[in-house]
């Protein structure tokens, strides 16, 4: 499925255009003026980037894929966590950019829009940390748990003796210490639902995220969504990535350096390092040609 189908950029004339009555050191920071400047190959007229239901945007760090992803996702105000680097020119760049969107029915768009976002790599991470952070929370508090459980036991006078039945707060006192005696400590902590969350790897947790994710019929925009895992993983996302498209109506834009994600069949890719960018085949982008020279040099050692 292909809601957003063209996206435009403006053109270098449209950015010398709208500083001609302002002083660009008047800005602490003219991103994303400039950026992308002389990388489109149309210098008088606005660039248009064309999606498929799968567009991958490959090139190497500092190349523009993911300043282009934060623009289309400002641009169709798209749900993001993690903050970025939105300056005070980032309003005034939007306007100069236009996007077209396919569908019509204005219910069947804001239902799309509202399962669409982008997903960075700084949303996983602090994904996985949170998860992190979760299971030591509910560790300590099984420590607690535990060594209150002992004190009981060792010591009769750290019981409650009365119960006091017009205060709530004595009332569960009474019923917290009853039932933690009454069970075992493992029965005890199950009841109150103090338990970790899987014992997945970082890698697994980053990529149940991606699943949890992406729902169907939505426009998704991954930013680099190999970090994190491991090569088997990138095979399973980018499976689920061609699935999700090709039966589910999601469509999406990726920036990425993974040859798993960019051998994904029928995907459109645009290499950001060329000049000007321009539409390729997975198999000629550098990056990837890397990887093939360097396993054809150890093709022996394979065959072994």
């Amino acid at each position: 499925m292909i809601y957003l189908s063209r996206f435009d950029f403006p053109s270098d004339a449209d950015e010398s255009d709208f500083f001609k009555e302002k002083t660009p050191t008047y800005y602490d920071s003219i991103y994303p003026f400039k950026f992308l400047s002389g990388k489109f190959a149309n210098l008088d007229k606005p660039y248009s980037m064309l999606f498929d239901d799968i567009t991958i945007l490959a090139g190497s760090n500092g190349s523009g894929k993911s300043t282009v992803l934060n623009i289309i996702a400002e641009k169709l105000k798209l749900t993001r966590v993690s903050l970025f680097n939105y300056t005070e020119l980032y309003e005034p760049y939007l306007h100069l950019t236009k996007s077209e969107i396919l569908i019509d029915d204005r219910e069947v768009m804001r239902s799309v829009m509202k399962v669409s976002r982008i997903i960075t790599s700084d949303d996983v991470f602090n994904h996985i940390l949170k998860v992190r952070k979760k299971n030591d929370d509910i560790d300590f508090k099984r420590d607690v748990i535990r060594e209150k459980r002992c004190a009981y036991r060792k010591n009769p006078s750290l019981r409650p003796r009365e119960i006091d039945l017009d205060s709530p707060e004595s009332l569960q006192a009474y019923r917290d210490y009853s039932d933690m005696m009454a069970n075992t400590l493992s029965d005890y902590v199950r009841s109150r639902n103090i338990l970790n969350e899987r014992n997945y790897s970082n890698g697994e947790n980053g990529y149940r995220y991606f699943i949890n994710a992406i729902r169907p019929g939505g426009l998704y925009l991954l930013d680099e969504p190999e970090n994190s895992l491991s090569a088997g993983l990138q095979v399973e996302l980018s499976q689920y990535i061609r699935g999700m498209a090709r039966f589910y109506d999601c469509q999406f834009i990726i920036s990425s350096h993974s040859p798993f994600l960019l051998s994904i069949a029928s995907a459109k890719i645009y290499d950001m390092d060329a000049s000007p960018v321009s539409a390729v085949k997975w198999q000629d982008i550098p990056n990837v040609r890397i990887y093939y020279d360097f396993f054809k040099q150890h093709a022996e050692e394979f065959m072994i």
